[in-house]
């Protein structure tokens, strides 16, 4: 028997808070990428480890928030504890190795299409992974093409976030292409969702595992938790927050003296000329 499935059962409440859950984590994520970008090599990787953190919670926080909303008619749904969180997990280390092939190689080229599209499989699997950690009297299945999609989406968002990261052009940069990418994963969250069709069992039974209001306080406490805490260290730092228009990256490379890096636009170089006539003027007359 086909089960009836509805993904709004509180309207727009459910998909507005996952938005603003996505986004939240988007943002802090992709300025911890950009200040990441702005200091020496021993303070880059925790830098991204905090970024990869922000957006793994975030995009996991935003998934089981849109999942508050979802029923099935005929059967309660419960979540099995370990698959759920090893979703969460997996989140974090793939957006994380995505985050760190841009942060050391570079938002261009080969190392953005890499990590954006590790980062955009990273988005689907914790999406397909906690669906697998649902329990309920029936069996999932998907359509092949739709879920395809969502995968594309999920890619192509985090490549485009990814890419805005590395710009370093100030904080309402960001602020743009974090709400772009919150629209997005939720985009892919919502096609998947589109993928699913339930056949119901025929005979009754009472599926095992935590309900969602019991999966909801201890998401909601370490996930936010935790965003709150990283939205504090953004806030502290005026340099993460504000970002460096002029900056280019040559000035940060170890190893690379200060004269061969090209000058601002605006900023006085040296004059040649001046420091050469200084040079004769101080020649005596024996010397020439």
């Amino acid at each position: 028997m086909q089960g009836s499935v509805d993904g709004f059962t509180y309207g727009l409440v459910t998909p507005l808070v996952a938005y603003f859950m996505a986004f939240l984590g988007g943002a802090l994520g992709l300025r911890c990428t950009t200040r990441s970008m702005l200091v020496a090599r021993s303070w880059r990787a925790g830098w991204l480890v905090l970024g990869s953190a922000a957006i793994g919670s975030g995009i996991w926080t935003m998934h089981f928030v849109a999942m508050m909303g979802f029923t099935v008619e005929g059967t309660p749904i419960h979540y099995d504890r370990p698959t759920t969180f090893a979703s969460l997990g997996v989140a974090i280390v793939m957006v994380g190795i995505g985050i760190f092939i841009v942060g050391y190689r570079g938002a261009t080229g080969t190392a953005l299409f890499t990590g954006g599209t590790i980062t955009g499989l990273g988005v689907a699997s914790m999406h397909y992974l906690g669906m697998a950690g649902m329990r309920l009297s029936g069996k999932l299945e998907y359509n092949t093409l739709t879920v395809s999609a969502s995968v594309v989406i999920a890619v192509v968002a985090a490549t485009a976030a990814l890419w805005a990261a590395g710009q370093v052009r100030g904080f309402l940069w960001s602020v743009g292409a974090s709400l772009v990418m919150g629209l997005a994963v939720s985009g892919m969250h919502y096609v998947g969702m589109a993928a699913l069709s339930v056949h119901l069992h025929g005979t009754s039974s009472t599926p095992t595992g935590d309900s969602p209001a019991a999966l909801l306080a201890p998401m909601m406490i370490g996930p936010l938790v935790f965003l709150c805490l990283a939205g504090v260290v953004v806030l502290f730092d005026p340099l993460m927050v504000m970002g460096r228009p002029d900056w280019t990256p040559t000035e940060n490379r170890p190893g690379i003296p200060a004269h061969s890096v090209a000058p601002r636009p605006g900023r006085r170089t040296p004059s040649r000329t001046g420091q050469v006539r200084g040079h004769r003027s101080s020649r005596t007359p024996q010397s020439r």
